[in-house]
């Protein structure tokens, strides 16, 4: 039944060894000041390169795109040399790997951002939400975000331009390709789901409208580095950092619809993924196949069983494993012959170093 997981698979051109994908998850340790990505990231990196598909951390493509503390960034000289040293480790050890790009809107406070205050869809605060910033300590200091400005079109024009440097600037380092982070209430979400857009001109109201954005960062993107290196995460259950849309099922089968018309090379579905957390609906699943033609990945609570049969249905291509890769650098390999899993740290998942990130061993059979 395995097998299905371990079955090559084509991605725009690059021809991937399995259908086990690591998804994007901060950790927080990038080199400070700067933001920059380090030696021991592109260890870690290198260490799951048996992954069929990495998507590395989410990754601000401005200083205002940042949302939390040592999180790394794509838009200075410094920060594209440091990500080249991890892509090169990761094909060193035969993995591929893409850039997931990242402006988290309004999800930030303002000493993050050098003191500005966030941008967002509308002037709307996201309830209940923190973020963490540098207190000067090796912890984090959580705080409160604050309310962000609406954005207008000057603003829009140069996050697009933002975006389409950054795709520019991955490449650059030497990613395969790139993911566009439109999931989880980050900014693009803010956009899409229509209890954090109130806007009342061509980027607010209608799905079309509340769509507008994310398409045109998608084309700036795929006109820079071609529609085959560029892939789109999306959230369409969560409530992650305050975004929640009224109508998902219509909104979201939208997006695979214009996601499709403008051949992106993958869509990857973030699942909610909390314990009791309810199940992605099956007709959406299938509305989303029949809507979008190209490699669609599922994450969220997978195990081997769950992940095998997403891929015999026929609705999944791959499946990202998310958490389980933290503790388990050889998870393919634990997959294949049934090995136990490691279990992970919370204390060390932000922030920190070696500790938590690169001590988990692989498994040594007996």
């Amino acid at each position: 039944m395995k097998t299905a997981l371990f079955q090559p698979i084509q991605l725009g051109s690059l021809t991937l060894k399995n259908r086990i994908v690591m998804p994007p998850m901060t950790r927080s340790r990038a080199s400070q000041p700067g933001n920059v990505a380090n030696d021991m990231m592109a260890t870690y990196y290198a260490q799951r390169a048996s992954a069929g598909l990495i998507v590395a951390e989410g990754t601000q493509i401005s200083a205002m795109g940042q949302g939390y503390a040592w999180t790394p960034g794509i838009y200075s000289a410094e920060q594209i040399a440091g990500w080249k040293k991890v892509t090169d480790a990761v094909h060193a050890e035969g993995g591929a790997i893409f850039a997931q790009l990242w402006h988290v809107g309004r999800v930030t406070h303002p000493d993050n951002i050098g003191g500005e205050q966030p941008i967002s869809s509308s002037a709307l605060k996201a309830e209940n939400v923190k973020v963490f910033i540098d207190n000067g300590s090796d912890a984090p200091g959580f705080v409160d975000v604050v309310e962000p400005r609406e954005m207008d079109k000057n603003d829009i024009e140069q996050v697009i331009e933002q975006y389409r440097q950054a795709a520019l600037n991955a490449i650059e380092a030497g990613f395969d390709g790139i993911e566009l982070h439109a999931a989880n209430g980050y900014l693009i979400n803010q956009f899409i789901d229509s209890e954090a857009n109130n806007r009342t001109d061509e980027y607010g109201g209608s799905i079309d409208n509340r769509l507008r954005f994310l398409g045109e960062v998608v084309q700036a993107m795929t006109a820079a580095i071609g529609a085959d290196r560029v892939g789109v995460r999306l959230a369409p259950f969560t409530s992650l950092n305050g975004t929640v849309d009224k109508t998902p099922v219509e909104t979201y089968t939208a997006a695979a619809a214009l996601l499709n018309k403008l051949n992106v090379v993958y869509m990857h579905i973030a699942e909610v993924d909390w314990d009791d957390a309810p199940d992605t609906p099956a007709h959406f699943k299938h509305a989303v196949r029949e809507a979008y033609q190209g490699t669609i990945i599922y994450a969220g609570r997978y195990n081997t069983e769950k992940a095998a049969l997403a891929l015999e249905s026929g609705l999944s291509d791959m499946v990202g494993f998310g958490r389980p890769f933290i503790a388990n650098p050889d998870l393919p390999s634990r997959i294949k012959h049934d090995y136990p899993l490691a279990a992970h740290d919370p204390a060390t998942l932000f922030g920190g170093a070696e500790q938590g990130l690169l001590d988990y061993p692989e498994y040594q059979a007996s």
